[in-house]
């Protein structure tokens, strides 16, 4: 009798671990999911900006030599933009759904709804509304939480960002090597 509670008791401390360790990686899997989508939709936001348009950062001050230390940067990659992008792209999420690799069982979230309204294959995404709702969450908190990096790559990085800002500056995707590259 003892050994068969011993044996259950184990088995149920198994049972939880593995429970444990699946929800721990479902959550990182809509964390890098969230991160990788905002970035997504940050850089399709930037790109739909007239690259012509500036604007002119810097100090108004006069110095002392009669000069202004004024530059003209693109409106799209300024900081005021990309607030004012960040506003409003976490609301975007409802357009994802969610994929699920077959070998490795990690789930990956991919757009569902096209921005221009052409048709697009949904055969591999499952749509749920409490995975669109996890999804948008998740970039609230990663915009909050990582809103001055976000800035600083946008402003500045214009290659993988990606990888660099979802990998090695935020840690939200771990096996981000695995993800394929898609390209907008």
């Amino acid at each position: 009798m003892r050994d068969a509670a011993l044996l259950l008791t184990s088995c149920v401390v198994v049972f939880l671990l593995l429970s444990f360790s699946r929800a721990a990686r479902q959550g990182q899997d809509i964390r890098c999911g969230a991160c990788r989508a905002l970035v997504d939709e940050m850089e399709w936001a930037i790109s739909q900006v007239d690259p012509k348009k500036m604007i002119q950062t810097g100090s108004f001050r006069i110095n002392p030599d009669g000069s202004q230390s004024i530059r003209e940067i693109p409106l799209a990659r300024s900081e005021g933009n990309l607030l004012e992008l960040m506003e409003s792209v976490c609301e975007r999420m409802e357009d994802y759904g969610e994929r699920t690799d077959p070998s490795t069982n990690r789930k990956s979230y991919i757009r569902v709804k096209s921005r221009t309204g052409e048709a697009m294959d949904f055969s591999e995404a499952t749509l749920d509304s409490r995975v669109t709702s996890s999804l948008k969450f998740a970039c609230e908190t990663i915009a909050e939480h990582h809103e001055d990096e976000i800035i600083e790559f946008f402003a500045h990085e214009t290659d993988n960002v990606k990888d660099k800002l979802c990998s090695k500056r935020t840690d939200l995707c771990d096996h981000a090597l695995n993800i394929p590259h898609d390209e907008l």
